[in-house]
């Protein structure tokens, strides 16, 4: 079970995942970004019990951050979007 815990780190919650949630059915993670659609269907599939219809993946580039005068770059994150079959639900996403 820890190989599928690396894969996903956890759900991503905000106004506009909630509404893809209900009005498409779809769920939103970020992932390990090494982990291939195949790893996180597989991972989403072990963990939650639902059947995933697809996946959709991004990397989302780091913010430009400023300490004084230094200027950083916050890390790049994978995200995937995860559209599971009509009916089905994530019970840990039903709760927000």
């Amino acid at each position: 079970m820890s190989k599928y815990h690396h894969i996903i780190k956890y759900p991503s919650i905000t106004e506009k995942n909630t509404n893809l949630r209900s009005d498409q059915n779809k769920f939103v993670f970020e992932v390990a970004m090494e982990s291939t659609k195949a790893d996180i269907k597989e991972a989403v599939e072990k963990l939650f019990g639902v059947d995933v219809v697809s996946v959709n993946t991004m990397v989302v580039k780091g913010k430009k951050k400023r300490m004084g005068r230094n200027v950083g770059y916050r890390p790049d994150w994978k995200k995937a979007i995860v559209k599971v079959k009509a009916g089905q639900d994530i019970a840990k996403f039903s709760d927000v």
